[in-house]
Order: structure tokens, then sequence, then C-alpha cells
């Protein structure tokens, strides 16, 4: 099956793509935890090196994976297990959290598209504080420290004709915050994992590159200021779905799939394209959004 290019944005699946022989390379060390109560499972993926990076084709930097089954299930006291658990992790990776921050959240995506449309929700039901210190100080809130929060929703290209890291760029230069937080939906490998999975990164977020739609990055290093991104996949690509049926046919069968004839190949050619959600993706995308929101909410109170 070499044979398939793998879109993923997910760094757990690149590295479950890798060869067998070359999953432990120098250079990047995975963690796992298991809950076998909530079947809640954590994995984190340091990428150290430049090799590493290179084997994993991902930036260096730390990759944080919660997956759960059920995460998007009605169920709030597991929603809050999950929630509690992911402010828990975003306490480890945003930097000097424990002091008083100037925090920006920035929603991407299209909220026309459900599918697209975690960030802009998220954003949406999120606590901001920023105008309120602003214009009363923290006697407002009523507490001697609190972080300024602000959220930011910078649409499409197709809509405003600018990419999102220039908008998010001018914002930044503007309102110099300590931190940004982006939020965004993502491509996965495995149709297992969507809407199943949340993954947390210090290392930005390629808008875009999990369906082959490049857009500029936003970095640490584009936009100055530290950025963690935070993302739910939300689409896998039909050639994908397509060759892992193939897969399974042929070892059920009692054949090796080493290889996809060349008529299949050429098949998949016109998948590449098409994009795969669940039929249930408008009510998972409110319930992740809503974990995600109260997850941020927990995790930027001091």
């Amino acid at each position: 099956m070499n044979s398939i290019k793998v879109r993923t944005d997910l760094a757990l699946e690149a590295r479950e793509s890798m060869e067998e022989n070359a999953r432990e390379c120098r250079g990047v060390s995975v963690e796992e935890e298991y809950r076998k109560e909530s079947e809640l499972r954590i994995t984190k993926v340091v990428i150290e090196t430049m090799n590493g990076a290179k084997a994993m084709g991902k930036p260096m930097g730390t990759y944080i994976t919660l997956e759960a089954p059920t995460m998007a299930q009605p169920d709030e006291d597991y929603h809050e297990e999950i929630s509690g658990e992911l402010a828990k992790q975003l306490r480890k990776i945003i930097p000097d959290i424990e002091k008083e921050l100037s925090v920006m959240v920035v929603g991407l995506g299209n909220r026309e598209v459900t599918a697209d449309a975690l960030g802009p929700n998220v954003v949406d039901n999120l606590t901001i504080t920023r105008h309120m210190v602003k214009e009363y100080g923290k006697a407002a809130f009523n507490k001697k420290q609190i972080h300024m929060v602000s959220g930011l929703i910078p649409g499409v290209m197709a809509k405003t004709g600018m990419e999102s890291q220039e908008i998010i760029k001018g914002v930044v230069e503007k309102t110099k915050p300590d931190v940004v937080i982006v939020i965004d939906a993502l491509a996965a490998r495995s149709t297992k994992r969507l809407n199943r999975t949340i993954q947390i990164t210090n290392t930005g977020i390629h808008p875009g590159s999990g369906v082959g739609n490049h857009r500029n990055a936003i970095t640490g290093e584009a936009l100055g200021v530290p950025v963690i991104a935070i993302g739910v996949p939300t689409v896998v690509d039909a050639a994908t779905i397509v060759s892992d049926a193939f897969e399974k046919m042929m070892r059920q069968s009692g054949e090796e799939p080493l290889e996809i004839q060349d008529e299949l190949l050429a098949g998949l050619g016109e998948l590449y394209n098409m994009y795969v959600t669940g039929k249930d993706v408008d009510y998972e995308i409110k319930q992740i959004s809503h974990i995600i929101c109260t997850a941020l909410n927990s995790a930027l109170e001091i």
C-alpha cells in the first residue's frame, strides 16, 4: 500500500504510517497513557531534531493527542472529563500560563461549511475578557489576576480575499498578545478518529494542508509570538477510504496487498479531491466545540 499518498494533519497518524522499522527513529519520542474507565487515550509525540521532523513530515515540537471513542455523544459527565483533561494539557503547553497573559484565540474555518465550522463555533461561545479589563480593570471580575482573552474569526480567503495569516498578523501587531491559540478542523487518515480526537501542538498550524489546499502558515515564526494549535479531524479523503476497503478485502481473501494494481491507482486519483465526513457532523461539531470552549475557559482562568 506504499503507493497511496496518505494525507493527515495528526502527528500520531504520521508516525503510524511510517515503516515499522522506522517508527523508533532518532529525535522522536512517544509517550502513551490509557485510562480504561473513560476509554481516553493520551499520546504525546515530541519531535526533537530536524531528522525526526523530516522522517515524520511534521515541524519540530510537541504534539498531544486525546482520543475518546464517544467524544461526540450526548454525555455531559463524559464531556466534563474530557474538557478537564484538555484544560490540563493546555496549561502544560501554553508558555507562562501561571502569569497574567494577553491571549488571542483564533477560530479558523468557514462557518457555512459544517465540517469546517469548528473554530468559529468555539470562539462564538468563548468567555472574552480583554475589553472589560481594558475598560474597568480587574475589579470588573473581582480578581487580583486575570488573563485578557480576545477572539478573532478571520474567515476564509474566498470571502475576504486575504490570507488568514495576513489578518491575524495585522491584529497581533496592533493588540500585541502574549500568545495566540488557533483552532481549526483537520483531516485524518482513519475514519475511526473523525470527531473523536483532539490534537494540541506548539508548532502552530498550516491551514488546509490536510486537504491539499495549502495556505500561509500560522506559526510563532510568522507572527512573532508563541502559537498553540488545537485541531479536531472532521474529514478524511475518499481515496483513503477506498484503499483501506481494498486492503481489508485482500487480507480477508488471504492475499498480501503489497502493491495496488495500476488500474485501481488510476481510479483513486480522481478521489483525492473528495472528502468525506460523518452524517451527524453538525451535531458532533456542536458537542466538540462545547468541549473545547469549556476547556479553554478553564485553562485560561487564574
